[in-house]
């Protein structure tokens, strides 16, 4: 099992990986339409797309996190 310590780091990663995967699916069938080599441009889009979303993940999850907070009310 991983330490707790390191949760923060695994969802970055999980999301960044989920998130990436869905947007560069949609934008490589959008792009090529229903191709034969649809699942292998995605794939390769997918791997492009997450090598950039996770590190960025990294570096704005403490802004995104700070002017969520920010946005919403407090406990009541």
């Amino acid at each position: 099992m991983i330490p707790q310590r390191f949760q923060p780091i695994l969802f970055a990663a999980i999301l960044s990986g989920l998130m990436s995967f869905i947007v560069a699916g949609i934008a490589t069938l959008r792009s090529v339409g229903m191709d034969p080599a649809l699942i292998t441009l995605w794939t390769q889009n997918w791997l492009f797309s997450w090598a950039v979303a996770c590190p960025t993940a990294y570096v704005i999850a403490p802004f995104a996190r700070r002017l969520s907070l920010r946005m919403t009310a407090g406990p009541e």
